[in-house]
């Protein structure tokens, strides 16, 4: 016969199966928003994953405290070092991404001037010919 503590560890396990269920799917949206932000800044995502670190209790944008998954991951930008980054996560909700400091990447020199001094001068000159200020 099925007694009522029986029923009680079959709620408490299905309802620890549920919670987690319900992480997993947290941490899949923590690492989509993360690559969509590595991409956006221009790093690469190592590993392709990201690891829980630990759930607290931090405040959100309204300052109330919530529970919140904090998510860890490394990234790169030259491809030659790893650097350490962070995501919290308040349920689906993004809270904040940060990532630790590191070099950024610049761009490529650009064969073309900036200003054309020959077009810039002949703009200016007067109609007969003469520089401007005479």
């Amino acid at each position: 016969m099925i007694e009522l503590f029986d029923v009680f560890l079959l709620m408490l396990f299905a309802s620890a199966c549920a919670w987690l269920w319900r992480g997993h799917g947290i941490r899949e949206r923590a690492l989509l928003l993360t690559q969509q932000h590595c991409s956006k800044v221009d790093v690469e995502l190592l590993d392709g994953n990201v690891a829980l670190r630990r759930l607290a209790l931090l405040p959100d944008a309204r300052g109330r405290k919530r529970l919140a998954r904090v998510y860890g991951f490394e990234f790169t930008v030259t491809g030659e070092q790893r650097h350490e980054g962070s995501i919290t996560m308040f349920g689906q909700q993004l809270g904040r991404i940060e990532l630790a400091p590191h070099p950024f990447r610049t761009p490529p020199p650009d064969s073309a001037p900036v200003i054309d001094l020959q077009r810039w001068r002949s703009s200016r000159e007067h109609s007969d010919g003469r520089p401007p200020g005479d």
